[in-house]
């Protein structure tokens, strides 16, 4: 077989449906978050996050093995920096993964122009509401945010906040609704970001929340003030618990009480 017949077998190969879905089988049960190579994982900036980062580009098609091999090698990389100490700090903190729900389908009908516009108004609302219950934002996330707080009930305070201020908001018929995650651990502060097991976990319960939802982790549950906040076991977690979320972790919906 020459060269170039080899190329070609190689590339047919790297573009196989079946190698892809099988190889995206087998991140499911390797180490670590098998979401790895999404934002939300990547926008770090430690060693595993930057090199994902630099695949993401390298190969920038997804639909490829090479990218799901690669991805799950750094999958790996991350989950062992994580498990001998890359992944906990030595401070506890609330962290609060917030998004718009259902925004992307509709920015696709309503064009960049509005998309834009409603953006504004959102981070108008969201980055006073953080700041306004001492948070701090990291990052934003498209339409979303990371930010850490010193307590979760100032979290939760944030988020309860930042829906009040959205309440009026209409940009060409899309009425922006937020889900929200919380969780309460000791993420690894690398520069101005964070990273670690504590900052999956609460990216995770955001992406499982339903719209107007506000899911809280027991770590964070117990910081929370009973007579102002009510919460309830989630019960899907019951049964269908995310990659990414540990075992012994029990999520909460939590919503103002009365």
């Amino acid at each position: 077989m020459d060269s170039e017949a080899r190329r070609q077998r190689l590339h047919r190969l790297n573009r196989s449906p079946g190698l892809i879905r099988a190889l995206r089988k087998v991140r499911g049960v390797l180490p670590g978050d098998p979401h790895f190579g999404d934002p939300l994982s990547t926008a770090g900036a430690n060693s595993a996050a930057t090199m994902a980062r630099f695949a993401e580009k390298l190969f920038e098609d997804e639909s490829v093995a090479s990218r799901e091999l690669s991805l799950g090698a750094l999958q790996v990389w991350q989950s062992m920096l994580e498990r001998f100490g890359a992944g906990k700090g030595d401070t506890d903190l609330t962290i609060l993964f917030v998004d718009l729900v259902d925004f992307s389908d509709w920015a696709l009908s309503a064009g960049d122009d509005d998309a834009l516009i409603l953006l504004r108004r959102v981070f108008q609302a969201l980055e006073p509401a953080v700041a306004a219950s001492r948070g701090r934002v990291v990052k934003r996330l498209g339409d979303g945010l990371m930010a850490v707080f010193p307590s979760a009930q100032l979290a939760f305070e944030a988020v309860t906040d930042a829906q009040l201020r959205l309440a009026g908001v209409d940009v060409a018929g899309y009425r922006p609704q937020i889900r929200a995650g919380i969780h309460r651990g000791r993420p690894r502060a690398i520069g101005g970001d964070y990273l670690g097991v504590d900052v999956n976990v609460a990216a995770r319960l955001m992406q499982r929340a339903s719209a107007g939802e506000v899911l809280v982790t027991d770590s964070a549950c117990g910081e929370l003030d009973t007579e102002r906040v009510a919460v309830r076991r989630k019960k899907s977690f019951l049964f269908a618990r995310p990659k990414g979320v540990p075992d012994d972790v029990t999520v909460y919906v939590a919503s103002p009480a009365g």
